[in-house]
């Protein structure tokens, strides 16, 4: 009997991990997310930073379906490169990827490219997504420190 009610509540346990899945689906809301981890050979490095610097810049001004294209270095490692890449969704992505800037950073950079390895990501807090943006946005008001 113990057995029987372990195993009810294993599958009950179960079924609301898929349910959580599907409710983080949800919040992304179309959107596609993705963080890409690149690593780069060192010879290539300096090069490599003007093609994702130009790439990120003329992607966030130039179309509108491309929320963010932020490109980071780890501190440790300064050859492994991080982007957090958001879209409004998979139709803005496939744009993005078809765009002749990204083509020229793409075509570009194959070479300098040691590994690559695309992860796709939910956001867990919608709230403190909108928040985020809200704040960068804003300027910083000048307080008096005596």
């Amino acid at each position: 009997m113990k057995k029987f009610l372990l195993l009810i509540f294993l599958l009950l346990l179960g079924g609301t991990t898929l349910v959580r899945a599907d409710e983080n689906y949800d919040r992304n809301q179309n959107m596609l997310i993705r963080i890409s981890e690149i690593e780069v050979y060192p010879e290539y490095f300096d090069e490599y930073l003007r093609f994702a610097q130009e790439v990120a810049e003329t992607s966030v001004t130039k179309e509108n379906g491309v929320v963010s294209i932020y490109p980071m270095m780890q501190v440790r490692n300064k050859y492994q490169i991080r982007i957090l890449e958001i879209y409004k969704d998979k139709a803005a992505y496939d744009k993005h990827i078809a765009s002749p800037h990204f083509q020229k950073y793409k075509q570009g950079t194959l070479h300098m490219v040691k590994s690559l390895d695309l992860v796709d990501m939910f956001q867990l807090s919608p709230h403190s997504f909108e928040e985020i943006f809200k704040k960068s946005s804003q300027k910083e008001e000048k307080k008096f420190i005596p």
